[in-house]
């Protein structure tokens, strides 16, 4: 399976996309394949306050619900509202429409503590 090259990873399965000072996020093809179907999601409101490592929503599925974590600090500036009637755009493209809140960050030198691609491809690799 192959990962977006322009996208840093963490272990929890999120990906992130810096852009612009900006950096949106959304969880990754493994991740929707461990969830299946997605029924609903829950995402914090724009305005709200992110911290690395921490909570910021949860994702349910017909398997089960999960968690969605941080993978840096910042202020929320969008959300993808569209996932409120429509979850299942994660299935279908979970790094395009399925992107889940951009975030403003208050430190940018996290952005390069995730995984790269490569590093991501070997933890997939290591918990297969």
């Amino acid at each position: 399976m192959s990962h977006p090259t322009d996208l840093r990873y963490t272990n929890d399965h999120e990906w992130l996309r810096a852009e612009g000072g900006k950096a949106t996020v959304g969880i990754t093809h493994f991740a929707v394949e461990q969830l299946g179907d997605i029924t609903l999601i829950e995402l914090p409101a724009v305005g709200a306050a992110v911290t690395k490592g921490t909570r910021f929503g949860t994702v349910e599925s017909v398997k089960s619900v999960s968690d969605l974590y941080a993978p840096i600090s910042g202020t929320v500036v969008a959300v993808n509202g569209a996932l409120k009637d429509r979850p299942e755009l994660v299935n279908e493209g979970p790094y395009a429409d399925g992107w889940m809140i951009t975030i403003e960050p208050t430190n940018a030198g996290e952005v390069e503590e995730l995984l790269t691609a490569a590093a991501y491809g070997e933890l997939l690799a290591s918990q297969a």
